[in-house]
């Protein structure tokens, strides 16, 4: 690993804004595809750009292996759920607000770690910072404009969706010695498998006469959001490690903001930038204590 360069931020930046972006995308694509569509478009698209550098690479992929299990239940809990419970939170939500839910990643993965890894203990600290970035979270949902009877429901879906992406890193350490492009492209190809019989039975989405935009924005999501971002998120990694790359964390609920209101003109009230400035604070104490 080497000190950061001007083209190391520059690539931390260009994923902030990768992922930010997929927020208000799902949003576009929620016009015309339902939930279990969206997810299956992710991975089949996402999948794509993986393998393709496996294939170049000569990475053997082990999908099918006496491991198959693990890239099943990781590629259910880690691609199929939290994909789907986006798509299906953000038809009733703002797309700004899912991306400062979905913030709360590395909180909630704090807290799990704390039971399950030896040195991902609390201190003082990261207790703070866990404090605040869900008082942030608490203090959203206070937000009448914008969370009401209506959605409110919605908006838990879209922190459970956060939470199964915790839970998805957990179990992925069990396979942490194998490849990054062999397990990414495992658990990819078995989430497609998990969803074709479910969008088939549930959506059959070649019935629909999806529009322009929201077509655009799945192929973008899958394509882009899921599968070059991981790329360039590998990148990072190998050149400058995980505390570097980790801080994309601060930068893609303020992305995701900013974003939605120019793609989207969603609302930006008083609560919402508090909160945001919360879980961004939040974050920082958490990364700060590690």
């Amino acid at each position: 690993m080497r000190q950061p360069k001007l083209l190391d931020y520059f690539l931390l930046t260009l994923l902030a804004l990768i992922w930010a972006s997929a927020f208000f995308n799902i949003k576009i694509a929620t016009y015309s595809f339902g939930p279990v569509t969206i997810a299956f478009l992710r991975v089949f698209f996402g999948a794509i750009p993986v393998l393709l550098l496996c294939y170049i690479k000569k990475v053997k992929i082990e999908a099918f292996s006496k491991d198959w299990h693990w890239f099943a239940m990781i590629g259910f809990i880690n691609l199929v759920a939290p994909f789907f419970l986006i798509a299906y939170g953000v038809q009733s939500v703002q797309s700004n607000l899912a991306a400062i839910l979905m913030s709360t990643t590395p909180l909630s993965s704090t807290v799990l770690g704390h039971f399950y890894l030896k040195n991902e203990k609390f201190n003082f600290i990261k207790t703070v910072g866990i404090l605040i970035g869900f008082a942030g979270i608490i203090f959203l949902f206070s937000d009448n404009i914008l969370i009401d009877e209506n959605n409110f429901l919605s908006a838990l879906i879209i922190l459970l969706g956060s939470t199964c992406y915790v839970v998805g890193g957990v179990l992925t350490l069990k396979i942490s010695k194998k490849k990054n492009e062999n397990v990414t492209g495992s658990i990819l190809i078995w989430a497609t498998i998990i969803l074709i019989p479910l969008v088939s039975f549930i959506e059959q989405p070649w019935n629909l006469e999806p529009r322009l935009d929201s077509i655009i924005s799945v192929i973008y999501l899958g394509l882009v959001s899921t599968g070059i971002a991981w790329l360039l998120r590998f990148k990072i990694l190998v050149n400058n490690g995980l505390i570097f790359q980790s801080q994309v964390s601060y930068l893609i609920p303020i992305f995701g903001t900013i974003l939605s209101y120019i793609f989207l003109r969603e609302l930006i009230t008083f609560k919402v930038l508090i909160s945001l400035t919360a879980v961004v604070v939040g974050i920082y104490f958490v990364k700060k204590a590690r």
